[in-house]
């Protein structure tokens, strides 16, 4: 079985009495969790939350409201924080070139940090049962408060799934943005495994400027995702950024936060929609095989050079994580597989040569056996030939020379 996890935003709808107490709530863990954080960043990173404990507990409940639970909530909090952003360093090691002008490598580390993680807006971390849980039929959501615990009404639109089918939930986040309070509930269920063994379509994804996704499948039929209108629209956002940065007034930068709120939100529906997509194309018992793109740069000349930059904020992981998760509810999987010479092979007589592919045309022209494609189509060709690798036994499937 795999455990598939997705996050439940929960509308909260407080009194005003309610919306206050959970101000001061959000309010008081924010700051343990910045007290907690100096603490892991002066005493060599420790991430046992045990160690944590030993260290803070009795110090932060005599001093502190909150109770016992959310004080141990405050300690996985900082200790997951700590772990996401070493795992983002860990992907983005630094890179130099030595006297030769040769590009060395040095992994990254928390040590690199020149000052603690900083928790810059207010938060709570709810354990279910223990801080929050739905009551009088589940039409009430009672919370933990710096007081007593508190019944408040929640929107039930779209989240009456939860409560059946397998469902499991638990931590949840209470979060107040734009003048609402919000729980995103962490939420779980057991589905079928993935199962290599019977014959599932394996489809390649390419992933690009251009074209945002390019797809050949298991039939030989090639998808392209137009990926132009993309970048014109992040070239928009990225103008009226510009704009707003120049004039430096409160303002403008009140105006720049909520641009950038506006496109984070765009740059997620987009992706979502086309995992969503790719999942109701090709259905279950589907390989999805994409690239592993840590670390990988686009090639840009073909772009004009006002798109050239618009690119390089687009979370094509995110696409992969959407995908990934919509795929493993319908017993289908997302495999990496590496990039080298994906966009240099010949699939018809496997020659590897760079020369074969002219960017200024998007073509890939053999040398060889005079096979030609699209460059993308290509792309994605040998990359689900990688994918059929992998069904046939071979642990990390390469394209060698």
């Amino acid at each position: 079985m795999t455990t598939l996890g997705r996050t439940a935003k929960l509308r909260l709808y407080p009194s005003e009495i309610q919306a206050i107490q959970l101000s001061d709530e959000s309010q008081e863990y924010q700051r343990l969790a910045n007290v907690v954080s100096e603490w892991v960043f002066n005493h060599g990173f420790p991430m046992n939350c045990l160690k944590i404990n030993h260290a803070l507990y009795q110090k932060l409940r005599q001093e502190s409201p909150l109770n016992s639970q959310l004080i141990q909530s405050v300690f996985r909090t900082v200790v997951a924080r700590y772990k996401t952003v070493l795992e983002q360093m860990r992907q983005h090691p630094f890179r130099y070139q030595d006297e030769t002008k040769k590009w060395i490598q040095t992994p990254k580390d928390l040590t690199w940090l020149f000052k603690p993680i900083h928790f810059s807006r207010p938060q709570a971390d709810l354990v279910r049962q223990s801080n929050y849980s739905f009551v009088n039929g589940l039409t009430k959501i009672s919370l933990t408060t710096l007081g007593k615990r508190t019944k408040m009404s929640f929107t039930s639109k779209g989240f009456e799934q939860y409560f059946q089918n397998g469902w499991k939930m638990g931590t949840a986040k209470l979060i107040h943005a734009r003048g609402k309070w919000y729980l995103h509930i962490g939420v779980t269920k057991e589905v079928a495994d993935f199962e290599s063994t019977k014959a599932p379509k394996v489809v390649g994804i390419d992933r690009g400027l251009r074209f945002l996704a390019t797809i050949h499948d298991h039939l030989g039929k090639t998808l392209f995702f137009d990926g132009k209108k993309i970048l014109r629209k992040r070239k928009k956002f990225q103008d009226t950024r510009r704009q707003l940065q120049s004039k430096g007034t409160k303002s403008a930068k009140k105006k720049l936060k909520q641009l950038a709120q506006r496109e984070n939100r765009w740059m997620t529906d987009v992706n979502h929609r086309l995992a969503k997509t790719l999942v109701s194309i090709y259905g279950s018992r589907t390989l999805f095989v994409l690239e592993d793109l840590t670390n990988v740069t686009f090639n840009t000349d073909d772009l004009s050079k006002a798109l050239r930059n618009s690119h390089r904020s687009w979370s094509f992981f995110q696409l992969e994580s959407f995908l990934s998760y919509k795929a493993a509810a319908v017993q289908s999987k997302v495999l990496n597989v590496s990039p080298v010479f994906t966009s240099q092979r010949c699939p018809q007589c496997g020659l590897i040569k760079k020369a074969n592919r002219h960017h200024e045309v998007h073509e890939y022209h053999c040398c060889r056996c005079q096979y030609r494609s699209n460059d993308d189509r290509l792309g994605a060709m040998n990359i689900r030939l990688l994918g059929e690798e992998w069904l046939r036994g071979v642990k990390r499937p390469q394209i060698k020379k």
